[in-house]
């Protein structure tokens, strides 16, 4: 898949040890973005998050976690020590990358993107809270949103992948 204005392959992160990764390694799968923390009361959608991951990802899914500290300072851990409580405590297999900021004059450029529709074309959603997910189309083109309340594991999340990844 070729990276345009409209899609996140044209975007690069760090992972947890600070190497840069093109999102483009990503192209043709379904994804979810998800911003999260590991000392919020929504942290257990971590365990949520993997369920979800684990149920589709032979099917061309994954979910990409962005650890922000924007809210309540709910992120006090660094670097690799983000990865090492995720997989400990809740069996995290997906993606987690590098700490970034989600929202207000440092937003990252990722996350500007995906919550702006003049940037993405589709929604403008910026995040509330940890545990804003965007959903992503296998063209990397933004398609909906869940806020923070909303559980990886709902029907409404399920029936909504489910929809992206019949899709050729």
């Amino acid at each position: 898949m070729v990276a345009n204005e409209k899609n996140i392959y044209r975007f690069e992160v760090e992972d947890l040890a600070g190497k840069k990764v093109s999102l483009a390694d990503y192209s043709d799968k379904v994804i979810l973005v998800v911003n999260t923390a590991t000392a919020c009361g929504y942290t257990p959608q971590l365990a949520q998050l993997e369920q979800l991951y684990e149920t589709y990802k032979d099917k061309g899914f994954t979910v990409l976690a962005f650890p922000s500290n924007d809210f309540g300072q709910q992120e006090p851990l660094e670097g690799e020590k983000i990865g090492q409580f995720c997989q400990r405590n809740y069996g995290v297999t997906f993606p987690v990358f590098g700490k970034v900021h989600v929202k207000g004059s440092k937003i990252t450029p990722l996350f500007r993107f995906l919550s702006e529709k003049s940037e993405n074309g589709r929604v403008s959603s910026t995040p509330k809270w940890n545990f804003h997910k965007y959903l992503l189309n296998r063209k990397g083109e933004v398609v909906d949103y869940f806020y923070t309340i909303t559980s990886p594991t709902s029907g409404r999340v399920k029936r909504a992948v489910e929809k992206l990844l019949a899709e050729q």
